[in-house]
């Protein structure tokens, strides 16, 4: 049965690493998206013990933290027979998680090689870029800061089927990222995004 016509589009929120060497690793789109996120920002003033004429001066955008919940189910799936689902349940969508906070086991080999030979100076690990999406208004930098992941049920195999994850985020700002590179050029984005709806805010309550 078709849904209704005039049904609007659900747009799915996503948090994705971006791998040039594997694009698909971590493209996690949210199964639901939450009810509830809870967004903190705090302001990068001079400081209350500056002199009196830098007070009100900013050092640089807030630095703002980012906490929601998400749920992962495989109910669906595996009504449909899915095979990864039959076969992993929801451990891919959670390994994709995870592994935006590992370090590639990759370059850990290959660096404890490098050790091996007597090499002193060697690579150190770097998390992907990650991204959190939120709509077309919301695209922004982010590091993961910690994960919980409440597994609520198993298959037959023990694989999980049904998980809670609480995500706690950090935005990425040009300060941190540099501005000419691709995080920062991309919160200079959202921050321009940002102004000019705030614009548009002001104009309509004069109308």
């Amino acid at each position: 049965m078709s849904s209704f016509p005039g049904t609007p589009r659900l747009v799915k929120a996503a948090i994705v690493g971006i791998d040039p060497f594997n694009p698909l690793a971590s493209v996690i789109i949210f199964q639901y998206n939450p009810d509830k996120l809870v967004r903190t920002l705090n302001p990068q003033t001079a400081g209350l013990g500056s002199d009196k004429g830098e007070t009100l001066r900013l050092k640089g955008p807030p630095e703002e933290t980012i906490k929601l919940d998400i749920e992962i189910d495989a109910t669906d799936q595996l009504e449909t027979a899915d095979s990864i689902a039959l076969n992993m349940g929801i451990s891919p969508t959670l390994s994709a998680l995870e592994m935006l906070l590992y370090p590639k086991s990759s370059l850990i080999i290959t660096n404890e090689i490098l050790k091996a030979v007597g090499v002193i100076e060697i690579i150190p690990a770097e998390a992907p870029l990650t991204l959190f999406i939120w709509g077309t208004n919301r695209i922004v930098p982010v590091r993961l800061t910690d994960l919980s992941i409440t597994e609520e049920a198993f298959d037959t195999k023990l694989n999980p089927i049904q998980a809670k994850v609480s995500i706690g985020l950090r935005v990425l700002n040009y300060n941190d990222l540099g501005l000419i590179s691709a995080g920062g050029a991309l919160f200079m984005t959202h921050q321009v995004i940002k102004e000019v709806i705030a614009t548009l805010g002001s104009v309509s309550k004069v109308f």
